[in-house]
C-alpha cells in the first residue's frame, strides 16, 4: 500500500511539473511572437465623409490630414487593434464658407477639440472582410461603433515595402456627438441632415521589426 500511494504521489508531482513546463512554453512562445506594427500611409489613403443637404442632395466631405497605426500578431489582421486621428482643422467640403461654419462652435469647435479619434475594441472575420468596432470620439463625446471592412489584401510596392488595404465605412449620427447645431429655411426644410456616412480607403505600411 505504500508503494502504492508512493507511486501516486510521484506521477502526480510529474504530471504537474509537465504542466508547468507546457504552461511555460506557450508564455514563452507568446512572449517571442513580437507584435508586427503598421502605419497608415496618407499618400495611399483617403477619409471622407457624406450627409444630405437639404434632404434631397448629398454634400461630400474629407479630412486632409490624418494618422494612424495598427498592431498585429504575424501578418494576419484579425483581432488587430487599430488606432485613428483625424485633424479637424483639414476638414474641407469644397466651400471655404461652409468649412469655416464647421470648424465652429456650432459644430467641431476646432479651437477646443483639434482631433477626432478612433481607438478599435475589436477586429472580427465577417465573411472575407471584418467587423471592426471601437470608441470614436467627437469633441468631448466617446461612443461606440461598429464599422464594415472590406479587406483588399496586401501587396509589395516599388520599393519593397509591405502594404495592405482597406475599405471602411459605417454611419452615426451626429446629435449623438454633440454635434446639435440645426438649421431649418423658411419654408421648413432641414439644412443639415442628422445622419453621416463615414468612408474611408486606407493603406497600411509595415513595419520593419
Amino acid at each position: 500500500m505504500k508503494e502504492v500511494c508512493t507511486f501516486v504521489l510521484m506521477t502526480a508531482a510529474g504530471f504537474r511539473g509537465r504542466t508547468r513546463f507546457l504552461f511555460h512554453l506557450i508564455l514563452q512562445a507568446r512572449t517571442n511572437m513580437a507584435a508586427t506594427k503598421w502605419v497608415l500611409d496618407p499618400m495611399h489613403s483617403e477619409v471622407q465623409f457624406k450627409i444630405k443637404h437639404l434632404v434631397i442632395s448629398t454634400v461630400t466631405g474629407a479630412f486632409k490630414k490624418f494618422d494612424g497605426s495598427a498592431e498585429t500578431e504575424g501578418d494576419s489582421f484579425d483581432n488587430a487593434q487599430v488606432r485613428m486621428s483625424l485633424d479637424v482643422d483639414s476638414i474641407d467640403t469644397n466651400q471655404e464658407q461652409r468649412d469655416q461654419h464647421l470648424k465652429a462652435d456650432d459644430f467641431f469647435a476646432v479651437a477646443t477639440y483639434p482631433n477626432i479619434t478612433f481607438e478599435s475594441t475589436g477586429l472580427t472575420k465577417s465573411g472575407s472582410d471584418y467587423k471592426l468596432t471601437g470608441n470614436l470620439t467627437i469633441k468631448d463625446v466617446t461612443k461606440p461603433v461598429t464599422l464594415d471592412v472590406e479587406y483588399g489584401g496586401t501587396a509589395t510596392d516599388f520599393y519593397g515595402n509591405t502594404k495592405a488595404g482597406f475599405e471602411v465605412s459605417g454611419k452615426i449620427n451626429r446629435k449623438d456627438f454633440g454635434l446639435t447645431w440645426e438649421g431649418i429655411t423658411e419654408a421648413g426644410s432641414i439644412v443639415v441632415g442628422e445622419d453621416v456616412k463615414l468612408l474611408a480607403s486606407v493603406q497600411f505600411a509595415k513595419q520593419a521589426e
